[in-house]
């Protein structure tokens, strides 16, 4: 037996109210600056300048757009299961739904590479920002305490304090959270829209020229002097060219992670048949507009090729303005960017760790809420623990391909219950239906097993491990404490 949830099941779920539940607190704005906290951070003021540099050129445009379809295939899917299933939980009560619960906890636990590795990802680099915008100030912020012992250093404690902040804020309440996030989001918006605004009027269109650099071996392929499987397997494969706006693609693809954390909120939403669709389409229409304003205005202002190895290409091109005094401000737009991640991430994470305990597959202390903020706060304390560890303690760069990949495979599952649901149950009540199905759940499927693919192997490696970790705990435990397997 697939042990499935039945939707009637989850429906009462979504209705339940009073003491012991999570309180309904946010609006259509709230959940679509949910999904903005999550996507505009690090993807806009470092993955513009990789991508233009080593792939696309200016036609880094096209890359952000390609990206946002393919990210939109998914996204549209989501939206249907989170109108029709407005329960915490996100992936993993959808795959509940559509294909069982052994398939349920390994999306479950596969989202915790999602969420809790990427807030730890983000909070390292959110420190290093940190001790940057204190040298604008003449604050020098020791070496030792910004690296962990495996980086030559003792700890990082910007990582772990701004973890630890945001956990507390969580603890607090959802509505207060939204409202700093919100508060983060205007901000970040506003100095990017200023960055664009101010810029337009110094774009040097010789920069934007050719807009598609050429690739050397799609000319040579053109011209039947290499094969396409050669240049395939060759360097010049995605450096410019056709080629290189689709590995592009691939790469500011990752810029758009995030916005499914809005779909974990959804027993929180007011109305969530009507604002999970708007938090999460509207999030990434928003976002998709200021990536491709912000990257015409970047590769206008400076030559593409400026952009290879730098650190900080936004600076770099503003420069071109002369409003050199307004870089601490985009510095402070990048900590805010970062600040709305890690919020929106350790949010995300414990509403499935939440729902996966009320369903008995985790021990009884992760569904536990405050007595008046009504907050897992005992899941949000156990996170901030664990997040902080690996942020302070463990070097995270490595990590950003196991967050790629577990993302990457929780959007295939959701597409793939899309299929299944339109199956099995026709008739069901969908406030918002995917369009074109089987189309757009199929491409959906494509571009995430395709972006899956692009991965290094030792992703795939670590993946297995993880997901081997996640049956032992199941079979062990999960199994064993199901409420749905001892009411059968």
């Amino acid at each position: 037996m697939l042990f499935k949830k039945s939707i009637p099941q989850l429906l009462a779920e979504a209705n339940e109210s009073g003491e012991g539940t999570l309180k309904r607190t946010l609006t259509s704005f709230n959940l679509v600056a949910l999904g903005v906290g999550a996507i505009i951070g690090a993807g806009l003021f470092s993955l513009t300048g990789i991508a233009a540099a080593d792939n696309a050129g200016p036609a880094v445009i096209l890359s952000f757009i390609i990206a946002a379809v393919g990210c939109g295939f998914a996204g549209l899917c989501y939206a249907e299961f989170a109108s029709m299933i407005p329960v915490a939980g996100s992936a993993y009560t959808y795959s509940y739904a559509t294909m069982g619960e052994f398939m349920a906890w390994i999306i479950g636990w596969d989202l915790v590479l999602e969420y809790a590795l990427g807030s730890a990802t983000v909070a390292s680099s959110w420190s290093q920002y940190f001790s940057q915008f204190l040298l604008e100030f003449g604050i020098h912020f020791p070496t030792n305490l910004l690296h962990g012992p495996w980086e030559g250093g003792i700890v990082n404690l910007p990582a772990i304090i701004i973890v630890c902040l945001l956990s507390l804020l969580l603890m607090k309440g959802t509505k207060d959270s939204s409202t700093v996030n919100n508060i983060l989001v205007i901000v970040k918006v506003s100095v990017v829209l200023i960055f664009i605004a101010l810029g337009w009027s110094f774009i040097n269109p010789v920069n934007h020229h050719p807009f598609v650099p050429v690739n050397l071996g799609e000319e040579a392929v053109k011209s039947g002097t290499k094969g396409f499987f050669e240049f395939f397997a060759s360097d010049d494969f995605g450096h410019y060219g056709i080629s290189g706006i689709l590995r592009g693609a691939g790469v500011v693809f990752f810029a758009f992670i995030g916005f499914d954390a809005v779909s974990t909120a959804a027993q929180e939403a007011k109305n969530p048949q009507k604002g999970m669709p708007i938090g999460i389409i509207g999030s990434l229409v928003v976002c998709t507009l200021l990536y491709v304003l912000f990257s015409y205005v970047m590769t206008g202002l400076e030559n593409y090729t400026k952009f290879a190895g730098d650190a900080k290409p936004v600076a770099t091109a503003f420069a071109q303005t002369g409003y050199t005094f307004l870089n601490r401000f985009l510095m402070i737009a990048i900590l805010a960017g970062y600040t709305s991640v890690i919020l929106v991430l350790l949010l995300g994470q414990s509403r499935v760790f939440y729902s996966m305990s009320k369903d008995g597959l985790l021990p009884k202390v992760f569904s536990e809420l405050h007595p008046k903020n009504q907050t897992p706060w005992k899941t949000n304390l156990a996170f901030m623990v664990f997040v902080s560890l690996f942020a302070g303690f463990v070097p995270v760069s490595d990590l950003g391909h196991m967050v790629s990949i577990g993302t990457l495979f929780a959007f295939s599952l959701v597409c793939i219950g899309v299929l299944i649901l339109r199956k099995t149950d026709p008739d069901l009540d969908r406030p918002f239906r995917t369009p074109w199905v089987p189309l757009v759940p199929i491409m959906g499927i494509i571009v995430c097993v395709l972006m899956m693919a692009s991965l290094p192997i030792v992703s795939w490696e670590r993946l297995a491990i993880w997901m081997a970790l996640g049956v032992i705990i199941y079979l062990a435990y999960s199994k064993k404490h199901s409420k749905i397997r001892n009411q059968a």
